[in-house]
């Protein structure tokens, strides 16, 4: 099969960004895993390990078509690389991330492999360098919507974090009203039907950092279904303050889970303070 631009369905991908793969050239391997939308498998091609992600059913079309569209748009060393995509069956290629999930990382099953502090505000530091990254693309800048642990993927023995999952990605300029993304992390403004801008992606963040830090899952004490976390979070609740926790480092996790979206942190301004804490807390550069 020739490369080229894609057709059908992908019209609405800038022609050239993406690359027809002839899935003859794909061997797949074994299921790693499920995204925000179908089956993700480990699999070679051309010589190099891969990962593809199949749609299952044609409800899962619209998200594989968001997914591709912004993928297409994005070239950052924290943000999973697309490589192409195949038409029959449709699947993305992009790049394999040998280490796992952040999640799995965290909470996965024993024995847990053991990490510092320094590397957990080295993760969150490129997380936010992706998102930030993300929300300054020019014509129209991306909210992810679905930041959690489970979408950060690790690659060179856990030193380097990926951003992936933008089945749920959207221009900043739409007007947003989709629940979509996982409770725990949600911004209230997300679940509570209202208009949301970028700054949803910076209350992730912030439970993020303190899901890194402190191990635990948030809210895990909750339980239940996710309405019971979305009620709680609405009504003020956030994850308990961390003993002992350097207080600049416990003022931006709190300034980013504030309830009023105007009074949290740009991705950016997190990126500078964040590299800050690193030189003063850990002698990082």
């Amino acid at each position: 099969m020739a490369t080229g631009p894609m057709s059908g369905d992908m019209e609405a991908t800038p022609p050239g960004f993406v690359e027809e793969i002839d899935s003859d050239e794909i061997i797949v391997e074994e299921v790693v895993g499920r995204g925000a939308f179908g089956v993700v498998c480990k699999a070679k091609w051309r010589g190099m390990d891969v990962a593809i992600k199949q749609i299952e059913s044609e409800s899962e079309r619209k998200a594989f078509i968001v997914e591709l569209r912004q993928l297409s748009r994005v070239n950052h060393p924290n943000i999973v690389r697309l490589y192409g995509a195949c038409l029959n069956p449709v699947c993305l290629v992009m790049e394999y991330a040998e280490g796992g999930s952040l999640y799995n990382v965290l909470h996965g099953a024993e024995p847990l492999p053991y990490y510092t502090a320094a590397h957990a505000m080295r993760w969150c530091l490129q997380c936010a360098q992706g998102v930030a990254y993300l929300h300054c693309m020019k014509p129209k800048a991306l909210i992810h919507r679905d930041l959690k642990p489970p979408n950060l993927l690790l690659i060179s023995g856990g030193t380097i974090l990926k951003i992936c999952d933008f089945g749920t990605a959207c221009d900043i300029q739409t007007h947003m009203t989709n629940n979509k993304g996982s409770a725990a992390w949600m911004a209230p403004e997300v679940f509570e039907g209202s208009n949301y801008s970028e700054k949803c992606d910076v209350f992730s963040w912030g439970i993020i950092l303190w899901e890194v830090i402190t191990r635990r899952k948030p809210f895990d004490e909750i339980g239940g279904p996710a309405f019971r976390i979305m009620w709680a979070v609405h009504n003020g609740t956030r994850p308990p303050l961390i003993k002992n926790l350097p207080k600049p480092i416990e003022g931006l996790m709190t300034r980013c889970w504030d309830k009023e979206p105007a009074l949290r942190p740009s991705m950016e301004e997190i990126v500078r303070i964040m590299i800050h804490l690193m030189k003063v807390q850990f002698c990082l550069t």
